[in-house]
């Protein structure tokens, strides 16, 4: 049960890499732990990247390896200095002894760092992916602990990531879990065929509304009418038109790119002779 806090924004590439991980760890290794990188806020903390960080663990001792952690994270910055330190990750279900060790590293590197906890073991068959932030517990001047609290998680994604999962979906339906990327004009239909999904769900909803068998909400009324006024007044003709005419300059962009790969085999097989 999640606490009051800000809400942890996970993007698939960060757990994708969190599984790579744990898959490439070291032989007899229980778990994995990484950096978390990312943005934040005063409401809510993204989490965009990460990289594992190499660590051995015992019963009774952990030792992370701090020097590269701090490398390549200044290896990171270069590339994305938006990109800041917002916590740590560690495989598994439970948060140990050592994880208090670890997270008080990381609360010199980022301010109220988070801890997010991956159950790649699949304990409950499923994989099970929650986020903490630490807060001192005691009497002041005595013993102080420290307690974990949840918080709220959710997965958030980019334009680009989106054609990623949505390929790693299709191969759940494939006998051998391989899929090949689809042309240009198959995610054409299948976007158009999901707008027409769309377009049949709320006319359906709309079509109830009016006939009594459900109640009308008021949000959804607001959302549909956003959705009407952001539809460009335009006539059947004239977008038919500007369809035709971007399929056609898609068209055109796919056969100079087979040309221009034709001429590059061929000239490779004239340099050979």
């Amino acid at each position: 049960m999640a606490v009051h806090g800000p809400v942890v924004k996970i993007h698939p590439v960060v757990l994708a890499s969190i599984v790579d991980s744990y898959e490439r760890r070291n032989e007899g290794a229980t778990r994995v732990i990484g950096t978390l990188l990312g943005t934040a806020d005063k409401h809510s903390v993204e989490v965009t990247n990460c990289f594992s960080v190499p660590h051995n663990e015992s019963e009774d001792e952990v030792a992370v390896d701090m020097e590269f952690a701090k490398n390549m994270y200044e290896l990171h910055k270069k590339v994305s200095p938006s990109e800041v330190i917002i916590g740590w990750y560690a495989t598994g279900y439970d948060i140990t002894e050592h994880s208090v060790l670890i997270h008080e590293y990381y609360s010199r590197e980022a301010p109220n760092p988070i801890h997010l906890t991956v159950d790649t073991a699949l304990q409950s068959n499923k994989m099970n992916i929650r986020a903490y932030v630490s807060s001192q517990m005691g009497v002041p001047g005595k013993t102080v602990g420290v307690m974990f609290t949840p918080l709220t998680v959710k997965y958030i994604y980019y334009d680009t990531e989106r054609i990623g999962v949505d390929l790693l979906q299709r191969t759940r339906a494939s006998p051998s879990r391989t899929n090949g990327l689809t042309t240009d004009l198959a995610q054409v239909a299948s976007a158009a065929g999901r707008v027409q999904e769309m377009l049949s769900t709320v006319l359906t909803y709309i079509e109830d509304v009016l006939s009594g068998k459900v109640m009308a909400d008021n949000s959804v009324g607001r959302f549909l009418m956003d959705l009407v006024n952001k539809v460009p007044k335009i006539t059947a003709e004239d977008f038919e038109s500007m369809l035709n005419s971007n399929i056609n300059d898609l068209l055109m962009v796919t056969y100079l790119a087979n040309l221009t790969q034709a001429q590059i085999a061929l000239n490779e097989k004239l340099v050979v002779l």
